[in-house]
């Protein structure tokens, strides 16, 4: 790090990207909850919803090479403030609207500059020691599940004021946590540093490394797993305030609560349970078993007769998430050492692909179909998660 760079410079910085991360998370939570009350304005269909959904995740899925392929020729600093202040500019516009189109705008926008997950990421990778990175990447994970736990909750608590106010307060947070970055946060990438080799198109190619892996025997049955199982949970993430508020007439604030809740039992589930389970029936049988929690609750969630049953299905459904990390690490667990980054890399990418199909998949059908079919749905994606998972733990054993 430059001369600036002291201890409290150091302590800045930190606080800096864990703010950046912690308001890129609240504000994917606080537009969740309201999205289809925005969306009602103008369109009345599901599947608008899910589209916007797609739309911040394609564009992020595309525009991540291209950030980070900056940062390590511009520098990090000037990439992650420049995103931040984009992210901000586009949750404006969600709150302003006036038309769909204005709302589509405001999520391409802030799904181009909000990959910037990556480059907090390299940045702490270049100004911390190896044995000290762990530490400072936890603060980071820290501030991705605050985020989305946080969000909502201010959602809840703002939609009383406006629809829109939740939108605005996401925007506030963006362009001040900017301003913060633009006086606390040096440049962690010295100019002999960066990269200078010429620019190659297939460095943008966000699908050329997922390639070779779904190409590999047995571990290619895992990665579609890992698709099937996401596939179900974003089509559910997205279209959920959908579907309560249509069947049972939930408002704003209900939701809200409801992805609070959502996100604590998660945190319960993935920091707590899976640990504990791992240490009485081991990775493989959980694994393996884990999925069937998911497929019991979208089920019920499916044929909720009331509120109170939604509730309970996403109390199961929380905890039957524990199997996502266990398939995780049964993936890493089938490659060499030289190759685990880009392995979970390309597992990560597997998920940003389903959180750009899921939404539609799960607006389309809600609307052609039925309000319960994206959850019976997904309880076949699930299943079939489940099969796939056995089958390679089979052949791998």
């Amino acid at each position: 790090m430059p001369a600036e760079g002291s201890e409290a410079a150091s302590k800045r910085a930190l606080t800096f990207l864990f703010l950046t991360v912690f308001i890129d998370l609240v504000g994917v939570g606080i537009l969740v909850p309201v999205a289809p009350y925005l969306v009602r304005r103008y369109n009345t269909d599901a599947f608008a919803v899910g589209m916007l959904a797609a739309t911040f995740s394609a564009a992020m899925f595309f525009a991540s090479p291209l950030l980070g392929l900056w940062s390590d020729r511009a520098g990090r600093r000037p990439v992650l403030l420049i995103s931040l202040l984009g992210s901000g500019i586009g949750y404006y516009l969600y709150g302003i609207g006036g038309s769909l189109a204005v709302l589509f705008v405001s999520r391409l926008i802030d799904g181009f500059t909000g990959g910037n997950y990556s480059i907090a990421q390299a940045y702490i990778a270049d100004v911390t020691l190896p044995q000290d990175r762990a530490k400072s990447f936890g603060l980071i994970g820290a501030a991705f599940g605050l985020g989305f736990v946080f969000g909502p909750a201010i959602s809840g608590l703002l939609a009383k004021i406006s629809i829109e106010a939740p939108a605005y307060a996401a925007g506030t947070l963006a362009v001040a946590n900017t301003g913060f970055g633009f006086f606390a946060l040096p440049e962690s990438l010295p100019p002999e540093k960066r990269r200078a080799t010429a620019f190659r198109p297939r460095d943008l190619d966000p699908l050329g490394p997922m390639i070779g892996y779904f190409r590999r025997p047995n571990l290619n049955l895992l990665l579609w797993a890992v698709f099937a199982f996401n596939f179900a949970h974003s089509g559910m993430v997205s279209n959920l305030a959908v579907y309560t508020l249509n069947r049972h007439h939930w408002g704003p604030e209900q939701n809200a609560w409801m992805f609070v809740y959502l996100g604590v039992a998660s945190a319960i589930a993935q920091g707590w349970l899976v640990r504990r389970l791992i240490a009485r029936i081991g990775e493989t049988p959980l694994a393996k078993w884990g999925p069937i929690a998911s497929v019991v609750a979208m089920v019920a969630i499916a044929y909720a007769p009331t509120g109170a049953w939604v509730v309970a299905g996403m109390t199961i459904y929380a905890f039957g998430g524990a199997a996502g990390p266990a398939i995780q690490n049964a993936i890493s667990q089938h490659a060499s050492a030289d190759e685990q980054g880009t392995l979970l890399g390309v597992v990560q990418s597997v998920a940003s692909l389903t959180r750009i199909f899921g939404p539609l998949w799960a607006g389309f059908i809600f609307d052609h179909i039925g309000m319960s079919s994206p959850y019976w749905s997904g309880a076949v994606f699930v299943t079939i998660a489940q099969y796939l998972v056995w089958s390679a733990l089979r052949r791998f054993s």
